[in-house]
């Protein structure tokens, strides 16, 4: 039965994804794992250790940029342990130092940069605050595989300075795209009017143009200056002069067949 007990407090499982440190009266024997392994009872010792990735939750952190502006910014570390055996001799709770690290890193580079900066740039902070983290964390056998700003609060005095800003400048890319509008609208009406000039039926085509256009609403009467209606008064002389003619010609053949 003792014997029994004895092998029973030897045996040790530990799953794909841990592996066991041990310790032998005090010294480092080395890793174990995954699955079964056997370890002196009473003399050997172990520290379980989860490789999959950590994620840590930065605490929002109430921050001073760079051109003094007041933000409230929090974000997520993901981080993995890639040397079990640094990770529980070199620092004593790494997923804790991990998340000093990053909250004091945090303050620093958000520090260094202005609010523009912070609000455009975010993926160049997320990249410069995993570079320090993983240089830092690298002798604890840690590997820091990600760092994401996860949101920046603003006060609301400058929240509202800031959409009166963009209101401003929609207003003005619309009174510059009107006015632009107007300048090309001008040129072409120029240019039309030159036409005009050297091609004087051109414009009298289009003056019929515009009266038929008008004659096709039939409740409406158009009155007309005199010399505007000099084109209508020739065409009507003119439809006239060919009626007359057409009449004529018909009476001439039946005189002839008579």
């Amino acid at each position: 039965m003792l014997a029994g007990l004895f092998l029973a407090m030897s045996i040790r499982i530990v799953k794909e994804y841990e592996r066991a440190v041990v310790f032998r009266l005090g010294r480092l024997v080395g890793v174990k794992g995954p699955g079964l392994f056997f370890i002196i009872p009473f003399i050997d010792t172990i520290r379980v250790v989860d490789l999959r990735i950590h994620v840590v939750d930065v605490p929002s952190q109430e921050i001073i940029t760079k051109d003094n502006v007041t933000v409230e910014v929090d974000a997520v570390v993901y981080y993995r342990v890639f040397d079990p055996i640094k990770a529980v001799t070199a620092v004593s709770n790494y997923h804790y130092a991990v998340m000093m690290y990053a909250q004091t890193t945090l303050r620093d580079i958000i520090g260094q940069v202005e609010l523009d900066e912070l609000l455009t740039k975010r993926e160049e902070i997320n990249k410069r605050l995993q570079r320090i983290l993983d240089e830092v964390t690298d002798p604890w056998g840690i590997k820091v595989t990600a760092v994401t700003l996860k949101q920046v609060k603003l006060p609301e005095s400058l929240l509202r300075a800031m959409a009166l800003q963009a209101e401003a400048e929609r207003l003005r890319r619309a009174r510059v795209i009107e006015a632009e509008g107007e300048r090309q609208a001008a040129q072409i009406m120029a240019e039309a009017a030159r036409i005009y000039e050297d091609h004087p039926i051109a414009l009298r085509l289009r003056e019929l143009q515009t009266l038929i256009q008008i004659a096709r609403e039939k409740n409406m009467i158009v009155v007309v200056p005199f010399g505007a209606l000099s084109t209508a008064i020739d065409i009507g002389v003119v439809s006239g002069i060919a009626r007359a003619v057409r009449v004529t010609e018909s009476g001439r053949q039946e005189h002839e067949t008579g």
